[in-house]
């Protein structure tokens, strides 16, 4: 079975990837594609991994998770997302390392599905941006407390992805920046799902409904109609020149707000992350998912 799995990173999707797909449910389960509902995973998921502690699971637990997961059905294909899997955010710097459990999580999902073919699903974020978030929900009283000694300009999100393919080489990694999603959400949900490139879903505008104003939506959508895109690189201009004219600041503005922070700190980690992305982008193994 192929087991699609998006791992976050946190504060990037709050679960609007999984309620785009869960529209979907009934037409990817006629592909014997499953989309279940997070409660029948995520809690059981965690629960599992933490019990195990690194042991070696026993024979029956995989099928002990499928039939509390699928319940039985026919699925080729399972689909499932958890911002969180790896940490919560307040130890998203454990020893002063880039979310420092992954290894331990994902090898833990391999043991539990170990004949499975499971793929990595993963959002990247600007530092400059994550950071401050990360912090708010954090337990930690100064950003040098919740780095535990990193510094912010040494945050490379292509040392994760190195780490990820380091321990799982067979593994698909599939990544995308976090900054383009209205770009890009129903080529993500097409990933993700495993269906063609070609073939209609629902909510493939979902993220743009949420940034743009009503009477930008519904013109995009009335010029989408009148004026179909060739191609997909065509339906990407139209959005970029409708989320140009039409995005409310307030939904797309982020916070930087955090002691240290300054203009400069943003300007450096914003190239930083630039350049990291294009690193990342070119790795063997790694299928990016740009504009």
């Amino acid at each position: 079975m192929q087991i699609a799995l998006h791992i976050g990173v946190n504060f990037t999707d709050d679960d609007r990837i999984l309620k785009s797909l869960l529209k979907n449910g009934a037409a990817f389960a006629e592909n014997g594609i499953k989309v279940p509902g997070p409660g029948k995973y995520r809690r059981l998921l965690r629960e599992t991994i933490q019990n195990l502690n690194g042991a070696q699971p026993a024979e029956n637990t995989r099928g002990i998770l499928l039939d509390a997961i699928v319940e039985d059905e026919d699925v080729q294909r399972l689909v499932m997302s958890n911002a969180n899997f790896i940490c919560v955010p307040n130890r998203i710097f454990d020893g002063g390392i880039l979310y420092e459990q992954a290894e331990a999580k994902l090898h833990a999902l391999h043991q539990l599905f170990p004949d499975d073919e499971i793929e990595i699903f993963l959002a990247l974020r600007n530092p400059a941006t994550f950071l401050p978030v990360a912090f708010a929900e954090s337990k930690a009283t100064t950003p040098e407390a919740y780095l535990q000694g990193l510094h912010p300009t040494q945050i490379r999100w292509s040392d994760l992805v190195r780490r990820i393919q380091g321990l799982f080489p067979m593994t698909q990694l599939t990544v995308w920046c976090n900054e383009d999603t209205p770009m890009i959400w129903a080529e993500i949900m097409r990933a993700m799902s495993g269906v063609d490139h070609d073939q209609k879903i629902t909510g493939g505008f979902d993220l743009l409904a949420s940034i743009m104003s009503d009477e930008g939506l519904n013109r995009f959508l009335n010029y989408l109609r009148t004026h179909p895109p060739k191609t997909e690189m065509q339906k990407r201009r139209v959005i970029a020149a409708f989320l140009d004219k039409y995005a409310q600041d307030d939904k797309i503005e982020e916070d930087v707000d955090m002691p240290g922070m300054t203009d400069d700190m943003v300007e450096e980690l914003s190239q930083i992350y630039e350049n990291d992305v294009a690193f990342i982008a070119q790795l063997p193994g790694v299928d990016f998912i740009t504009p």
